[in-house]
């Protein structure tokens, strides 16, 4: 199926590693041009790398665009310079950030402060601006990448899944407000993803469960019904898709992707 995303400028959040940098490589298999936004610059530069090699002769396709998204001034002019540099964003998609699991009887002011910063406001900071150029356009589709924690509350996570489910909230909200305006806003969720936030958060519930990390990997393969984690190939691949004109008429959609973990009616 031809997506047609040739040559569209795709801005992705988090983009150096995991789920980001897979949509990254898929966006730049369908013909589209990828900047990528995240904290180290050190992180961007091996992406790029990374995106290079298995892409070759893409090198004016890609760019990297260090910044700090916690901070709004820094996201902003993040948006900026890659319009500047690359045309305007046609596609945005958030894949930043991660809250930290922590297990229950741990948890201060500070962890919900700091879950609320590293997951919520990183893609604030981003829609902001973007969805403003995007609605002067006319035209635009950004696609927020949110855990499965934001609906179903876990012990180790309540932090995390707090701001993941007011990114839902906000993602719904948002396709509502602006589909008069051109826009589509669309969210997944993903389940556990071999990622290395995943095996952050596996150390966490080895700790808060007394059990080894491997006996975490067991469980959390266990819980799923098709028997195994997903990749973020997978995730990417749906992504790609909500993104394309192939989606012309989903928009405010919430899409699951845990292997069927949480059997919902949504």
């Amino acid at each position: 199926m031809d997506l047609q995303l040739q040559d569209r400028h795709v801005l992705i959040g988090g983009g150096s590693k995991g789920i980001g940098l897979a949509c990254a490589s898929g966006f730049l298999d369908e013909g589209a041009r990828v900047s990528l936004v995240s904290r180290e610059a050190a992180h961007l530069e091996a992406a790029r790398r990374t995106l290079l090699e298995n892409h070759p002769g893409a090198e004016d396709c890609v760019a990297v665009f260090p910044a700090d998204l916690r901070d709004a001034e820094a996201a902003a002019a993040a948006v900026e310079q890659a319009e500047r540099q690359r045309g305007p964003v046609d596609i945005l998609v958030n894949s930043a950030g991660a809250a930290r699991r922590t297990p229950p009887d741990e948890l201060t002011p500070r962890h919900w402060r700091e879950a609320m910063d590293a997951k919520f406001f990183t893609y604030i900071h981003l829609i902001d601006p973007a969805i403003k150029r995007m609605a002067a356009r006319g035209h635009g589709v950004i696609l927020n990448v949110v855990g499965a924690g934001g609906k179903v509350a876990k012990p180790v996570h309540l932090p995390g899944g707090a701001a993941n489910a007011s990114l839902m909230l906000v993602s719904a909200g948002l396709a509502a407000a602006y589909g008069p305006r051109g826009i589509r806003v669309n969210a997944v969720n993903p389940g556990t993803t071999r990622t290395e936030r995943m095996q952050a958060g596996l150390e966490v519930d080895a700790r808060a469960y007394r059990i080894s990390l491997e006996e975490a990997l067991a469980r959390a393969s266990a819980n799923v019904p098709l028997g195994r984690v997903a990749e973020p190939k997978e995730i990417a691949d749906a992504v790609l898709f909500l993104c394309s004109s192939r989606a012309s008429y989903i928009t405010g959609a919430i899409l699951s992707m845990d292997g069927a973990v949480t059997p919902l009616v949504v």
